[in-house]
């Protein structure tokens, strides 16, 4: 007899501010972007979240309007226009546990990553880390090593399997990949090297969005989002990755 199913869709997307290719800020136009995503986990990066300022800056709150059957997290990196700017999830799943993790930098922007425990129901857990690192070599070495640190991905009372998905910038196999792939398996496809690009949306180039996950979790199926849409929303493309995970898997 088969054993019952969990399963969901995760999705990354940088908005860039939810700044297009032509320079424009629309919050509406990274909406309908993420409405074609039909996820349940949507992990974003670059939004802002300034209630206060001019309407293009209330982009979280826009978001979540957006979307009210979601559950949602923002996670602040650093200050922006009289707000706050970072990682954002939205979550068909409760998120039972959010928690914003400061990574080390070189005279560059804040970076962070935003950890949800998430509820998938019947006692299953799963915990996803929303990543954004720097755009710098000896930035993300450093970033790399909090990363997997006792603080964040090797935090001793964690419980279920750990998903790490964002923004690495990191387009060869450099330290990054390598330290992530001894410990996690990846969406990536094989032979290595033929990176799915995400980067720049338009006439994507770069792979710069990656998605890291373990056992129990099973990877049925990844692929990048090139719709109209999304070509032109931001300067980076989507991220799908569609998991399935045994009702009766062990959290710990």
């Amino acid at each position: 007899m088969s054993k019952p199913l969990v399963r969901f869709r995760v999705a990354s997307y940088n908005t860039h501010k939810c700044r297009g290719i032509h320079g424009t800020i629309s919050v509406e136009r990274v909406i309908r972007v993420i409405a074609e995503l039909d996820t349940d986990i949507l992990c974003l990066q670059e939004i802002v979240d300034a209630p206060g300022g001019t309407g293009k800056f209330d982009q979280a709150n826009q978001i979540a309007a957006a979307f009210p059957q979601l559950h949602t997290a923002f996670g602040k990196t650093r200050p922006l226009h009289g707000g706050q700017y970072g990682n954002m999830v939205l979550s068909r799943f409760p998120i039972l546990e959010a928690h914003t993790h400061e990574l080390p930098r070189s005279r560059r922007e804040e970076r962070g990553v935003l950890h949800c425990v998430l509820d998938l129901g019947g006692s299953l857990r799963v915990n996803v880390f929303n990543v954004h690192f720097g755009t710098g070599y000896m930035e993300r070495r450093k970033q790399i090593e909090a990363l997997i640190g006792d603080e964040i991905l090797a935090k001793p009372e964690l419980s279920g399997p750990r998903i790490v998905i964002g923004d690495f910038n990191e387009w060869t196999r450099g330290r990054t990949t390598k330290v992530l792939q001894k410990s996690f398996l990846s969406h990536r496809p094989r032979p290595p090297f033929r990176f799915e690009r995400t980067y720049p949306g338009v006439l994507p180039l770069l792979s710069l969005d990656h998605c890291y996950y373990e056992e129990p979790l099973k990877l049925e199926h990844s692929k990048i989002w090139r719709s109209r849409k999304a070509l032109v929303a931001s300067d980076h493309l989507p991220l799908l990755a569609d998991f399935s995970l045994e009702a009766n898997a062990a959290v710990a």
